[in-house]
């Protein structure tokens, strides 16, 4: 299910390496079934093309941002340490959904793209294992209260920050808090400091 465990630089060519087997995938299935477009608008190759691009590009770079946060078990304050990770979760998603919505209006591109997901092991569990395990490394330290559950902390942190990014992405960041804001809020909102008396 994870990436092997590997040095970063390792991880983040093999994670690379996963997401040019995806887009393999993707254009052996698509088969040159490209219907007229209007004038300007992305045929839906292209918009596919541009996805895996940006996730080629970006998605390395996100798991290496989780998997670094092991470096950071018993310092600082745990919230310190996630703040910094859900404000690259909120730019991360930001960028890669924007280039999502033209690739998903199509469904047999959908379920090409799921299928894709599944052989490449790149699924969501690609992000929520290294968090998971850093809140529980930090809950073994007696840093974060025993009854925390790590992975559903994790997946909170996560959904936090999709959140914003797909609100932000549909009404605008001018009706949101900004993003250094909602990072605080997704991070104080999980609760997971220990109270001292």
């Amino acid at each position: 299910m994870a990436i092997p465990q590997l040095d970063p630089y390792q991880k983040a060519q093999e994670t690379r390496r996963r997401v040019l087997e995806l887009a393999v995938f993707m254009k052996r299935e698509d088969g040159g079934n490209a219907s007229p477009r209007p004038r300007g608008t992305a045929q839906p190759g292209q918009a596919v093309d541009m996805f895996l691009a940006l996730l080629q590009d970006r998605l390395p770079v996100w798991l290496r941002i989780l998997d670094d946060l092991m470096h950071l078990v018993g310092k600082g304050r745990v919230s310190d340490n996630l703040l910094p990770i859900a404000r690259a979760g909120i730019d991360y998603y930001s960028e890669v959904q924007s280039a999502a919505v033209p690739v998903f209006t199509s469904p047999s591109v959908t379920v090409r793209f799921r299928e894709a997901l599944r052989d490449s092991e790149l699924g969501p569990m690609a992000e929520v294992v290294p968090l998971t395990e850093y809140l529980a490394a930090e809950q073994r330290a007696g840093r974060i209260p025993p009854e925390v559950d790590p992975l559903a902390s994790a997946r909170l942190l996560l959904a936090g920050c999709l959140r914003h990014a797909y609100y932000e992405m549909f009404v605008g960041a001018d009706y949101l808090p900004s993003r250094d804001d909602s990072a605080e809020e997704i991070v104080r909102e999980l609760r997971l400091d220990l109270q001292r008396a």
